[in-house]
């Protein structure tokens, strides 16, 4: 839904001359680091929305045990997991049932994709927290993706997701409100009825 994109292209020209202009302020956007038990298959283990697991070789579900801090969370038989920060929150996770976090919320939320019992729910987790990914199914691998880069993953091969040491800076212009983009982006408040 672009919650990243929102000036409005009417609006452009005010927010570049904002920007020339010192008027904007700076955030800083928390991401996740991904490191694997085993080889890495990826050139670079940061994201900023989310980390998916899911199922790649057939129609049968995976089990995704987690772990926080090493103590275990959940065994999840689903179709995947999403493992998103607060910018990613408003991503995958949104569009499969997870709740939304504030931009500066400290925390990750984990989103199970289709999940085998129905009453297993999305959880937010402080980003302080390490969490350890131990995928099993009937195949021989699983898919697992950091924003928009996948690849297939041997079972063998645990994940573990922490916050990265790094964040990603971004330019807010004067008067931008994240509630104020969520009310555009998700029409709330708005009735055509009346």
């Amino acid at each position: 839904m672009g919650f990243l994109a929102d000036i409005s292209q009417n609006k452009i020209i005010d927010v570049l001359t904002d920007i020339v202009s010192n008027k904007c302020s700076i955030t800083e956007r928390s991401m996740l680091q991904v490191d694997f038990e085993k080889d890495s298959p990826l050139d670079f283990n940061l994201a900023l929305n989310e980390m998916t697991v899911l199922k790649s070789d057939n129609s049968s579900m995976i089990k995704i045990n987690v772990y926080i801090n090493g103590e275990l969370l959940n065994n999840y038989w689903a179709d995947g997991l999403i493992i998103a920060t607060p910018t990613g929150s408003t991503a995958y996770s949104l569009s499969v049932g997870g709740p939304i976090l504030t931009p500066g919320s400290e925390n990750f939320v984990i989103t199970p994709i289709a999940p085998h019992n129905l009453t297993i729910r999305p959880i937010v987790v402080p980003d302080h927290k390490e969490i350890k990914l131990e995928v099993s199914g009937r195949g021989t691998h699983f898919l697992t993706s950091l924003d928009s880069r996948s690849v297939n993953m041997a079972f063998s091969n645990s994940i573990f997701v922490k916050k990265a040491q790094y964040k990603l800076k971004t330019i807010l212009p004067a008067g931008h409100s994240f509630f104020n983009t969520l009310r555009n982006k998700l029409l709330w408040g708005i009735d055509k009825r009346n």
